[in-house]
């Protein structure tokens, strides 16, 4: 009886000592996988994660947190990273359909570039090796509206804190004015919404040596999105940037 507790109890432990070194396996290979992701394979990865939240289609790595939670105490290896606004319609991870360590999300009203900001993707960039940068806007952008009516009508007694987002908004979109855009507020609105990612694209990849250079000799990709409030779909554009259509 003895001999056969024994050899119970060695099995128990072998059993155990697989199923551990088979986790370990599985999260080596997550983490090698994460690693050798490229920008266009990212971007297909947020295209078809937004494809699924649009049909409702929620994926089981996402609901259950993408990678085990064990693993991601101890690193990180997101495949995208999202510079977003901060307004609360627009999750990257829940419109992208992904979970727990798959984004690095740097979110802030009206998706601008600041320096502290521009620090942020550099650090997730350089330290994770992720090759995908998303500049995400979307439609009806309270801080594109805001800029607008300043622009329009300046207030008085502003707080000096939101007028330094206004004014980081201000260039890419007062132009606009002075077109017959003027005229039609929700084309005026939609297109003033694309012009500031378009700006936010343009200061990340011209405005840091650490992401030019990563740009020029390690395949790092900066694109523009947009998010539809109406349709929950992305439209990416620059997606010629990472060698995708």
């Amino acid at each position: 009886m003895r001999r056969s507790g024994l050899s119970q109890m060695s099995v128990t432990r072998a059993w155990s000592a697989s199923v551990a070194s088979c986790k370990l396996c599985i999260c080596a290979a997550l983490f090698t996988l994460r690693l050798m992701t490229t920008a266009a394979e990212a971007l297909q990865r947020l295209k078809d994660g937004n494809r699924r939240f649009v049909e409702r289609l929620r994926s089981h790595e996402a609901s259950l947190g993408g990678s085990p939670r064990m693993q991601l105490t101890q690193d990180q290896q997101p495949f995208a990273i999202i510079l977003g606004c901060s307004d609360s319609r627009v999750p990257a991870e829940i419109v992208f359909d992904q979970g727990l360590g798959d984004l690095f999300v740097i979110r802030v009203a009206g998706n601008i570039v600041a320096p502290s900001l521009i620090g942020s993707v550099e650090f997730a960039a350089a330290q994770f090796g992720t090759r995908l940068v998303v500049v995400l806007g979307h439609t009806r952008c309270g801080a594109i509206q805001a800029t607008l009516e300043e622009l329009r009508r300046p207030a008085e007694n502003q707080s000096p804190n939101i007028r330094s987002i206004v004014d980081r908004v201000r260039p890419s979109i007062e132009g606009l004015l002075r077109t017959e855009l003027r005229n039609d507020e929700e084309a005026l609105i939609r297109q003033a919404v694309r012009a500031n990612v378009g700006v936010s694209v343009s200061h990340l990849r011209y405005g840091s040596d650490v992401l030019e250079r990563l740009i020029r000799n390690e395949g790092l990709a900066v694109v523009g999105a947009e998010y539809s409030l109406e349709t929950g779909e992305v439209e990416f554009f620059g997606a010629a940037e990472c060698g995708a259509g």
